[in-house]
């Protein structure tokens, strides 16, 4: 209970002292993660939408990639993501491994089937004839789409915070393709298991607090910009 208790007076101290360190690992967990996470949102709801909107063969085998690939485990990405980066690897002239960039194309990994499956599942929703009408009325195929998507924004704003709330804070991932390194791809959770690992459960207290306590404060932006949506 201490250890817990000084882990909170260790996490307000930190932010009222604005320690540069903390800081510093917190801006970069959330433009690594909010970068990540816009990037999905382009990939993830283009095609989502495109997939939900078309029938061709093999959908059904397709969706159930994209379902299955909601579960990946950041661990096997981070895997694959090294492989693709290393030196020897299809993608090691980028030389990009252990970088912030690398992180970032390891969490839309992460994110991207997260966004894709729920903007694949919103669309899928609507009421069948009601691409019908909007086409019927004289719109384009391109603001068929556009109206679609604003009609279910809903669950897309939930999607939105399923994929950062699933890359934010994700570790194994981060930890391999971009090393922890100090001051330059150390973000919150790789911080907190290092210092765990040394017995440093205070400070490992402090930044998993941080971490909540961004994850919270975006969400409960989406959620207000989600629910105010709701109620018009």
């Amino acid at each position: 209970m201490d250890l817990i208790l000084d882990g909170i007076k260790k996490a307000f101290w930190l932010l009222i002292t604005f320690d540069p360190d903390v800081m510093g690992i917190t801006l970069l967990s959330l433009q690594i993660s909010g970068t990540a996470t816009l990037v999905s949102l382009l990939i993830g709801i283009s095609t989502g939408t495109a997939i939900a909107l078309s029938q061709f063969p093999g959908k059904r085998f397709i969706v159930s990639l994209v379902n299955t690939g909601m579960g990946l485990p950041p661990v096997v990405v981070g895997l694959f993501v090294t492989i693709f980066l290393w030196r020897s690897g299809p993608l090691g002239f980028l030389g990009i491994l252990y970088t912030p960039t690398a992180m970032i194309l390891a969490q839309t990994v992460i994110a991207t089937p997260i966004v894709m499956g729920i903007s694949l599942a919103a669309i899928q929703h609507l009421p069948p004839k009601l691409k019908l009408q909007i086409l019927a009325l004289g719109a384009t195929r391109l603001q068929m789409v556009w109206i679609l998507i604003k009609e279910a924004k809903l669950p897309l704003l939930a999607g939105v915070m399923a994929g950062f709330g699933g890359v934010i804070s994700e570790v194994g991932a981060s930890i391999m393709v971009g090393g922890n390194i100090k001051g330059y791809s150390r973000v919150l959770t790789t911080a907190t298991v290092m210092e765990t690992s040394r017995g440093n459960f205070d400070i490992a207290i402090a930044l998993g607090i941080i971490l909540l306590l961004l994850a919270y404060f975006i969400n409960l932006i989406l959620t207000q910009i989600q629910q105010r949506e709701r109620s018009r």
